[in-house]
């Protein structure tokens, strides 16, 4: 059953990208969407209007995920983040975020296999995803570490307060922007402070694009807009009146967000932050070798 598993995987994988270099095509030639008009009709933020902003009781459930926790603050899934659907939750985010469909099959089909459950029949609980080395990682742009955090629904303020500080764009009107090379600074950063703290640090090639992946989501659904992404990471709260930055009318398709996890990732500089690591281990009592 697991060749037959893994030969299925395979055929779904190479299917999306398929798919993915069509909708990346059809992106190029067919006329954006104006700003305003992005989200369907009918949808939860259609006209910029979006649900009561309630935020979570003791009892819900809640993960390392600002995207997915905005959206159960707001209502658009369970606002109790259990029992979710995988099929739901597909729908809601191309609508609210406008990620392609192949970008949002391709990473809940990933979680659906992560938590050994099945993506059409089945529901999770938001903490849940938070299985340490899935797809949560060490060297967080908003989290501590698991190994100095085990709650990774817990949102760590210094980080966020830190990267919004580091915008050094500027949009047309004048707006602080974060660009990829502010988030390729601040990984970076991340990356060599945790190795020198966490003595149960890990960070594989496989996490690492995570972690710039993650970044990227910041400078393209959210245009790296610092008010925006105020709102959105220290509170996760979906701004008032906030529209889509993504206005391709298949949405932001896997080959098109790759381009900036690239430039991300390629721009991530640990050893330019060796001294910060040194001073951070020593008010920690650990020591760097090397």
């Amino acid at each position: 059953m697991g060749f037959f598993s893994g030969l299925s995987h395979c055929f779904f994988n190479v299917g999306i990208m398929a798919w993915d270099v069509l909708l990346t095509v059809s992106n190029l030639v067919r006329r954006k969407y104006p700003i305003g008009d992005v989200t369907p009709k009918g949808h939860p933020g259609y006209g910029g209007h979006w649900p009561e902003f309630i935020p979570p009781q003791l009892t819900d459930s809640r993960c390392s995920c600002p995207v997915f926790n905005a959206m159960a603050n707001h209502g658009i899934i369970s606002c109790s983040g259990r029992e979710v659907s995988f099929v739901e939750l597909n729908n809601h985010i191309q609508a609210t975020y406008n990620f392609s469909p192949t970008f949002s099959s391709f990473v809940l089909h990933f979680l659906a296999r992560m938590l050994k459950r099945n993506f059409s029949d089945d529901t999770f609980d938001l903490e849940e995803i938070d299985l340490h080395n899935g797809i949560e990682h060490d060297a967080s742009l908003l989290r501590l570490d698991a190994a100095l955090q085990p709650d990774q629904s817990i949102k760590h303020v210094p980080f966020i307060e830190e990267l919004l500080a580091a915008a050094t764009g500027k949009d047309r009107d004048g707006n602080d922007i974060i660009t990829t090379k502010d988030c390729s600074s601040i990984l970076g950063k991340r990356r060599a402070v945790a190795h020198a703290v966490n003595k149960e640090f890990s960070l594989s090639f496989f996490h690492k694009i995570f972690g710039s992946a993650d970044a990227s989501i910041l400078v393209t659904i959210f245009g790296g807009r610092v008010d925006d992404l105020r709102s959105f990471l220290l509170h996760e709260r979906i701004p008032e009146r906030w529209e889509l930055r993504v206005c391709q009318p298949h949405g932001m398709t896997i080959i098109n967000f790759n381009k900036t996890v690239l430039r991300v990732e390629v721009g991530v500089r640990e050893k330019d932050w060796a001294q910060a690591a040194r001073e951070a281990a020593e008010s920690h009592g650990t020591v760097i070798l090397g």
